[in-house]
C-alpha cells in the first residue's frame, strides 16, 4: 500500500493510449502523477500525464526505466510483458497491480477459459484446437457453427472468425495464426457487463451495463441495462466470484452473456438464473470500454478506482449517479488519414450529452476516436429514449467533409 499524501505518488503505466489518457485525467485531481511508457510520438497519454518515455511494451530497459521511477506499476494494455514486469518490480521494489500472474492467464483465451471452468465460473462450452482437424471435431463436439478464436491478441472483431463448414477449417486455422480454441456459439439474449474493483481489502462492482455490439465491435452502451432485477444480482453474483479468480489490486472488465438454458448441453453452468443463464465471456485486467460511462454517470469513475486500488487506498463509491448511455464514436472512412472531427459544436448544444476525445492524430475504418455520454435525472426519460438520444448525437459527426 502507498502512503495517502497530498501531492501523491506517481503510477507507472504500460500503455499512453486513451485508457491511460483517461488515467492521466482521474489522476490529476488525487494530486497522483502517471509516468507511460508508449512507443509512439505524442500518443493520447502525453497531455495529461507527467512524462512519457517512449519505447516498446517489453523493452527491457524502458520498463525498468519506469519501475525506478514509480511507486506501484500498472497497464492500460494486455501487451504488457509479465515476465519483464515481474524482473523489473522485483528490481525496483516495487509492486505491479494487477499481478503478472493474472496478465499471464488473461493473455491466452484458452488458459483463462481453463482457470474460470475450474474455478466454478459459468462459461460457453470450448476445447483446445491444434490442428484443422480439431478444428473440424469441435463442429461435431460443440455444434455447428463454432467461433473459432486466437488465443492470443485480438479485440474489436480482429481475432475471431465463425466457422460453419468443416471445408473451410484449414484455411481459418492458418488465417488465425495456427493457436485458436473453439467456442461454442451463444444464443445471448443480450451482452452485459461488470466493471469489479479488488482493493486493498475490499471488492467492488459498479452497476450492471448492457453492451451493444455491431461486427463484434462495441458501439453502444447503457446503464442501467435492460434486464430484470433477478438478472441483475445474478450477473453481479457471477462478477463478484470472477473477481475471486483474479489475483492484484484494480480494476476488472467482466464481459458476460445473458442466455436462455439449453439442452445441448454447450452451456456449461449449474448456475441459471430464473430468467437464463449468465455466462463469462471474457475478461480484461484493467479499465474497459464498457465501464466508459463510470466518468458521468457514477459516484466514482472506473480510472480513480482503478488507481485508488492499485495504490492500495480506500476505494470510491460505484453508486449510479445518473442513467447513462454511451455511444463510440469510430472512424467512419474508407481509409487512413489526418482526424478532424466535424459537428462538435452540434453536439455539445445538446443537454446532458458530454464528449470525450482520445487524441489520436490519425482517422482508420472503425478506429476508436472518442466516445460521447449522454445522462439525465429526468425520471421520465427511459432507457431506450436515451440510448436513442447519443446515438443520435454520435451520427451527427464525422471524419469526412
Amino acid at each position: 500500500m502507498v502512503t495517502l499524501t497530498s501531492p501523491g505518488p506517481v503510477v507507472g503505466v504500460i500503455g499512453g493510449g486513451q485508457l491511460g489518457r483517461m488515467l492521466g485525467e482521474a489522476a490529476g485531481p488525487l494530486g497522483v502523477e502517471t509516468v507511460v511508457i508508449d512507443p509512439t510520438v505524442d500518443p493520447p497519454a502525453a497531455p495529461v500525464t507527467r512524462d512519457q518515455l517512449q519505447g516498446a511494451f517489453d523493452d527491457p530497459e524502458v520498463v525498468e526505466a519506469l519501475a525506478a521511477r514509480a511507486d506501484v506499476l500498472t497497464y492500460e494494455i494486455e501487451l504488457a510483458n509479465p515476465d519483464l514486469l515481474e524482473h523489473a518490480s522485483e528490481k525496483a521494489g516495487v509492486p505491479v497491480h494487477p499481478s503478472p500472474a493474472t496478465l499471464r492467464f488473461i493473455q491466452d483465451k484458452l488458459v483463462q477459459k481453463r482457470r474460470l471452468k475450474d474455478a466454478g465460473i459459468p462459461v460457453p462450452a470450448f476445447r483446445g484446437t491444434g490442428s484443422p482437424d480439431d478444428l473440424r471435431d469441435a463442429l461435431d463436439d460443440l455444434g455447428a457453427p463454432v467461433m473459432v478464436k486466437a488465443r492470443r491478441g485480438g479485440y474489436d472483431g480482429r481475432g475471431n472468425a465463425p466457422l460453419e463448414d468443416p471445408a473451410n477449417a484449414e484455411a481459418l486455422f492458418e488465417e488465425l495464426g495456427g493457436k485458436v480454441m473453439a467456442e461454442a456459439m451463444v444464443p445471448f439474449a443480450r451482452e452485459l457487463s461488470v466493471i469489479g474493483v479488488k482493493g486493498a481489502e475490499e471488492i467492488r462492482t459498479f452497476p450492471v451495463t448492457e453492451t451493444i455490439h455491431r461486427k463484434e465491435i462495441l458501439r453502444e452502451t447503457i446503464s442501467p441495462a435492460r434486464i430484470d432485477q433477478e438478472t441483475r444480482e445474478h450477473a453481479q453474483d457471477v462478477a463478484r466470484d470472477v473477481l475471486e479468480v483474479m489475483d492484484g489490486r484494480g480494476v476488472y472488465g467482466i464481459e458476460l452473456f445473458e442466455v436462455g438454458d439449453r439442452e445441448d448441453g454447450s452451456v456449461e453452468t449449474d448456475r441459471e438464473g430464473p430468467n437464463g443463464s449468465i455466462l463469462v465471456n471474457e475478461i480484461a485486467p484493467r479499465p474497459h470500454n464498457s465501464g466508459h460511462w463510470t466518468i458521468e454517470g457514477a459516484l466514482t469513475s472506473q480510472f480513480e478506482q482503478h488507481l485508488r486500488a492499485v495504490l492500495g487506498w480506500p476505494l470510491g463509491a460505484t453508486d449510479r449517479r445518473a442513467p447513462t448511455a454511451l455511444a463510440n464514436v469510430l472512424g467512419d472512412v474508407s481509409a487512413s488519414k489526418p482526424a478532424e472531427l466535424r459537428g462538435v459544436e452540434g453536439v455539445l448544444s445538446r443537454p446532458g450529452t458530454g464528449l470525450h476525445w482520445y487524441g489520436k492524430r490519425e482517422v482508420r475504418p472503425l478506429r476508436k476516436m472518442g466516445h460521447l455520454t449522454r445522462t439525465t435525472t429526468d425520471s421520465s426519460i427511459d432507457p431506450e429514449e436515451l440510448l436513442e438520444g447519443v446515438r443520435s448525437a454520435r451520427d451527427a459527426l464525422s471524419f469526412e467533409s
